[in-house]
């Protein structure tokens, strides 16, 4: 992968240092939340951040039970893979550490050859997709927020897992182009496998076609379909325990028709289709869970919240500057000349 070197970082003078950062976002956060309990919400899980811990240990034990990790067998599979990488020198990753390798075995249940294969994957999608993450600048991705396309809901439902919500109908085409949609989803994914228990245990998403119609129709291509498809695991290290589909009409049929001869066997099991029956997607989730649109007792969280609230933690835009991502008080990365970043 080409290597990028980012421009030094000098604070301007009335420049927030990153303690006062860290407690703007606090503040922030403490905000939203209140936000809920005067809606009468159910919040007292609500928190806007991420866990980067150790999973609990109901967690290591799933983690046991499903996908075959131990200790002596992490700390075995994560020198395997590492000694691939260097014997083999198919990929250049830029972290190379066991808590970095651990998520690319995790995602595939330990089997070492195919964790390599999909670490090489996630290199090669990236660089077939700089327009994707790099120098994208997370504040300009407001537009997604404003418009309630992506929520990321700020607590787990039963299982510890986190639910993501598309609302597709949202999106205007007229507006801005899908690639804006793939760069907040791609942020949100590389946001969420940060989390050691999201590696475990996967996540649950919500596609909510609910206004979809045949201008948005006509921007679904095949490239579209596969590219979705490589952000849904096939290229990125999370694991994708459900999907379910709500709200929607015939249009969909049209959609599901490109999607389909690309899925596999055990990607198509995780699909659910309810259409308007809240009640058939309270049998997987539970409906304290889920915002009132969906028969639930909760608001709705869009990106835009997630977003303010993690410009503080310096841990989190660590790694994120790290894929490329920049925020409004960062500046460009310097790319080379000859590198897949470029400019077309």
């Amino acid at each position: 992968m080409p290597s990028v070197s980012p421009v030094p970082m000098h604070l301007p003078e009335g420049a927030l240092t990153p303690e006062e950062l860290t407690s703007a976002a606090e503040s922030a956060t403490t905000l939203l939340e209140d936000d809920a309990r005067e809606d009468g919400a159910e919040d007292d899980d609500v928190e806007f951040s991420l866990d980067l811990d150790e999973p609990p240990e109901d967690v290591l034990e799933y983690a046991h039970r499903h996908l075959g990790e131990t200790p002596e067998k992490r700390d075995a599979a994560v020198a395997e893979l590492r000694d691939m990488v260097y014997e083999r020198g198919d990929v250049a990753p830029h972290r190379l550490d066991d808590a970095y390798l651990l998520r690319y075995l995790r995602a595939r249940t330990f089997q070492v050859e195919k964790a390599y294969r999909l670490l090489c994957r996630y290199y090669s999608f990236k660089d077939e997709h700089p327009q994707m993450h790099m120098n994208v600048n997370l504040d300009n991705l407001h537009c997604v927020g404003d418009d309630n396309i992506i929520h990321v809901l700020p607590y787990r439902e039963n299982t510890g897992r986190r639910i993501l919500i598309y609302k597709m109908g949202n999106w205007n085409p007229s507006k801005y182009g899908m690639e804006e949609l793939f760069k907040a989803s791609l942020a949100v994914l590389e946001l969420a496998i940060l989390e050691p228990r999201a590696q475990v245990l996967g996540g649950v998403c919500i596609f909510d076609l609910g206004g979809l119609s045949l201008q948005h129709a006509w921007h679904v291509t095949p490239a579209v379909a596969d590219r979705v498809l490589q952000l849904m695991g096939g290229s990125i290290p999370i694991r994708t325990h459900a999907i379910h589909i709500v709200n929607q009409s015939w249009i969909f049929d049209t959609i599901f028709a490109i999607f389909k001869p690309l899925l596999d066997e055990r990607m198509r099991g995780k699909i659910h289709f309810h259409g308007s029956d809240m009640e058939s997607l309270h049998r997987h989730v539970e409906p304290k869970f889920l915002p009132e649109a969906y028969g639930g007792t909760r608001p709705e969280w869009n990106y835009m919240h997630w977003m303010d609230a993690l410009r503080g933690d310096e841990r989190v835009m660590r790694e994120l500057r790290s894929l490329g991502y920049r925020t409004r008080d960062d500046p460009p990365l310097e790319v080379e000349e000859d590198s897949y970043y470029d400019d077309e």
